[in-house]
């Protein structure tokens, strides 16, 4: 199967997938365990297919949280990601440039004081256009 990530060559292609509200995050194939782990840590839903003895791994904002909310996890995750040196992709309907300053903000304060635990990521809607924004 293919999938945005391998198509741009990215580490994490996050747009709303077509005909649905579904946010999603893509990681190419073979992607480190390091990066689906971080996904799963900055609030995003692994799944697998085949399960078990996966060929293809991919995240999703949780589905039961409004459109608004799902577009702040996914936003929220960039700078993270990024801090950890992956390469992000962000369609411009999920991304929202508020919450990705004010994320970026919380990572500088925790990565300056590391006593301060980071909030809890917030959500991301879906992809509309094939807008993409790299980051």
């Amino acid at each position: 199967m293919a999938n945005l990530a391998d198509e741009y060559g990215t580490d994490v292609e996050f747009y709303v997938k077509p005909l649905t509200t579904t946010v999603h995050a893509d990681t190419p194939t073979g992607a480190p365990g390091t990066l689906h782990d971080l996904l799963d840590q900055l609030g995003l839903e692994r799944h697998e297919y085949p399960v078990g003895a996966p060929l293809y791994i991919w995240h999703t904002v949780p589905g039961h949280l409004a459109p608004d909310e799902q577009k702040r996890v996914a936003t929220r995750a960039i700078p993270a990601l990024l801090q950890a040196g992956y390469k992000v992709n962000c369609t411009s309907a999920v991304f929202d440039e508020a919450v990705y300053q004010q994320a970026v903000r919380d990572v500088h304060a925790a990565k300056s004081n590391p006593a301060v635990q980071r909030p809890a990521p917030a959500a991301s809607p879906s992809r509309p256009a094939p807008s993409r924004r790299s980051l």
